[in-house]
């Protein structure tokens, strides 16, 4: 069973790897995850941006 915050990042992942609203799942997940937690759920399913120099 998952915790809330768990199940929050969970379904930020499963937005971002469909291709949703991002923003507006962020800002459910932020109230129970920390900036921390929310980048390292992105970063597993979308990997580091880099621009090009």
């Amino acid at each position: 069973m998952l915790t809330k915050r768990g199940q929050a990042l969970a379904d930020l992942q499963e937005v971002a790897i469909t291709g949703g609203n991002v923003f507006a799942e962020l800002m459910k997940t932020v109230r129970v995850a920390s900036l921390g937690q929310i980048t390292n759920a992105l970063y597993e399913v979308g990997g580091q941006y880099r621009r090009n120099m």
